[in-house]
């Protein structure tokens, strides 16, 4: 079964081949809700809904954070761009995670929506993620499929540029669809990434959750320590596919990220701040 948030705000589920509405007004409401419930809730008898347009599965004051250097390729890969690498390789064996802000909910992008680039930086990569959905009172709800997009060469430059390299237009992709967390082992999930330009895949690469260094239970509770998430919050779980340096996204491309048993996600790229108005209207 599978979740989705609809434009006109209400909250479907898929299951059996069939469309249920749930009783309540967003998915921020439902996240008030313990775990067992929101289970008992899906598991019960719905009434049928309609299907429509699917809008990103975030709403209300749900946020969207993200988890660094969680995988050793993704360790690698930012020791060898930065100015300062002794730093990923301390966060990588520290108990204490990476964990940064990556977006409030009217931010968000979803599927055929597109992702950006910034015009000032020119190397820029798509981070596909397993991302975790919590509820308010830190229990694992559900998975989706994020894309972390990110400006490898500000962060390179200097890492206390993260929040420009990880927070801007079109830089937060989450797939439409959430899959219940108690539908799914979370380990060992393979993730692959493909990137098509004119008509040709220029990338095409996979990895497993099964590299994280850190569970999703480690990194969500870290998240919780300190911080309250009245509306529940997603969690993006770090990238394990880091592409080759010389590759960097282009005006046009169009990048699929796939998470085996939880969903897929496509987005066509858009370099600059000027194709995200239609955000505004949600």
């Amino acid at each position: 079964m599978y979740l989705r948030r609809m434009s006109d705000g209400r909250v479907v589920l898929e299951r059996d081949d069939a469309l249920f509405r749930l009783p309540v007004s967003s998915l921020a409401e439902l996240l008030h809700g313990h775990v067992d419930e929101i289970r008992a809730l899906l598991e019960s008898d719905l009434e049928p809904a309609e299907d429509g347009l699917s809008h990103p599965p975030v709403d209300g004051r749900t946020e969207v954070w993200a988890s660094g250097v969680t995988y050793q390729r993704s360790r690698v890969a930012r020791m060898s761009e930065s100015a300062d690498p002794d730093i990923y390789e301390r966060v990588y064996v520290a108990e204490r995670p990476e964990l940064f802000f990556k977006s409030a909910a009217w931010r968000v992008v979803t599927d055929d929506e597109p992702i950006g680039i910034r015009a000032d930086s020119p190397w820029n990569v798509p981070e596909p993620e397993l991302a975790i959905l919590a509820n308010r009172h830190g229990e694992i709800v559900g998975y989706g499929v994020s894309n972390d997009v990110s400006s490898r060469s500000l962060e390179g430059e200097n890492p206390l540029y993260l929040p420009q390299a990880k927070v801007y237009a079109g830089a937060c992709a989450l797939g439409a669809r959430i899959r219940p967390a108690w539908e799914i082992d979370p380990r060992g999930l393979e993730i692959r990434l493909t990137v098509e330009r004119s008509g040709a895949v220029v990338v095409d690469a996979t990895t497993t959750t099964a590299h994280l260094v850190r569970d999703v239970e480690y990194l969500t509770s870290y998240l919780f320590r300190a911080e309250n998430f009245p509306d529940g919050v997603w969690l993006s779980t770090g990238t394990g596919i880091v592409p080759d340096d010389e590759f960097t996204l282009a005006d046009g491309d169009r990048v699929t990220i796939t998470v085996d048993g939880v969903g897929e996600l496509t987005n066509p790229v858009r370099r600059g701040s000027g194709h995200w108005g239609f955000l505004e209207e949600r």
